[in-house]
């Protein structure tokens, strides 16, 4: 816990790679870093104390959900989000642009903001940029994201242009909505579509209003990694060296490392959690399917290499009996693993920005991934 400013102390580049670590009210983050993330108040299939075990510093909430179910007034009556799911470290909070787009029912959008319907049970509701911060502060969100308008893939410039004008006169709104406390942070979105013109607009004004932090979004919606790289890298050189950057919904292991290498600092997905709940492990040769046959008789465990007892003390033949038996415990044990696969390449990530050795730690991490899965002889 600190009462320290919010801020990003960069301690050594690679490239357009940085580590760092970013102080906050609620603890220091070392970055990069990747979020778990906790949609409902909770990294599915893990306790917290699981989670923090694994090396994660930080999780991610979402607006949308917790408005929904339980209701932000309760939360903030058992002490804000992090008291209520018993996490001591910073807790983000996605401002729930995305899930209205993607879950609710009846979408209208207007200047005034967005009108839906719950997924859940059908009520109507609207969120505003100035109720979407109101609801963060009340779930005392380390770090809140303004609303924004995750432009769809594929939209035609004029559509990415609309969006994402829209996009920036909610931000403004945002900022005036939101009341600084020490330690605790207000994030823009750049937003933009795939074209480098209109994100390099929305984040000159981003940046001219000044937030605490920027995140990139509207990627990972479909565009390809190529086209991914191709717009963070002419993203990150609008956005201030000394504020953190962070790529919304990112990824898989090789996007997080590409984007690493383009100047990122933040990550968060739910591929870690959703993986382990369908039996797909991630190890350094690839992903794994453990409801595969071939498991059913190999004593190795899933990954060494990893410091987790999920990875390295149950047996392939053990995992895969629990997923085929749809237990409950192969699915935790799955999950375990693979956040903590993911917060082991985030560390080795940043020793390697350290060392001075990212491209060379890029390039044996790719050739073991593409090597893939081997049986035993």
């Amino acid at each position: 816990m600190t009462d320290a400013a919010f801020s990003l102390a960069i301690e050594a580049t690679d490239g357009q790679a940085r580590v760092g670590q970013l102080h906050t009210a609620h603890g220091v983050i070392d970055t990069p870093a990747f979020m778990p993330v906790g949609t409902a108040a909770t990294v599915k299939a893990m306790t917290v104390d699981t989670v923090a075990s694994t090396g994660a510093q930080m999780i991610l909430g979402n607006t949308y959900h917790l408005m929904l179910r339980p209701g932000a007034p309760r939360i903030e009556a058992h002490g804000g989000l992090r008291r209520f799911m018993r996490w001591d470290g910073p807790v983000l909070t996605d401002s729930g642009g995305y899930q209205v787009m993607s879950l609710s029912k009846l979408r209208k959008l207007t200047e005034e903001g967005v009108t839906f319907q719950s997924h859940l049970d059908g009520s109507k509701h609207m969120l505003t940029p100035e109720r979407a911060i109101e609801i963060q502060c009340q779930l005392d969100s380390t770090v809140t994201m303004v609303l924004d308008e995750c432009t769809p893939f594929p939209a035609t410039e004029k559509e990415a242009a609309d969006s994402m004008h829209l996009s920036m006169r909610w931000a403004s709104r945002c900022r005036e909505a939101f009341k600084q406390r020490d330690g605790y942070a207000l994030f823009g979105i750049v937003q933009g579509g795939v074209y480098p013109d209109l994100r390099a607009e929305s984040a000159a004004a981003l940046v001219e209003a000044d937030f605490d932090g920027y995140a990139v979004g509207g990627l990972a919606v479909g565009e390809g990694q190529d086209l991914m790289f191709e717009v963070t890298a002419a993203t990150t050189p609008h956005l201030p060296a000394d504020k953190p950057r962070y790529l919304m919904g990112v990824g898989k292991p090789l996007d997080i490392i590409g984007a690493v290498q383009r100047g990122i600092d933040m990550f968060d997905c739910v591929l870690p959690t959703r993986s382990g709940r369908t039996g797909q492990a991630f190890t350094r040769y690839g992903t794994v399917n453990m409801r595969n046959a071939r498991h059913a008789d190999d004593h190795r465990p899933l990954d060494e290499s990893v410091a987790c007892p999920a990875s390295r003390d149950y047996s392939r033949a053990y995992l895969h009996h629990l997923i085929r038996s749809d237990e409950i415990l192969g699915m935790m044990l799955l999950t375990w693993h693979n956040v903590a696969f993911y917060q082991q390449l985030m560390a080795g990530l940043r020793k390697a920005i350290r060392t001075g050795s990212l491209d060379s730690f890029a390039a044996a991490f790719s050739a073991d991934w593409a090597q893939g899965d081997i049986e035993p002889l």
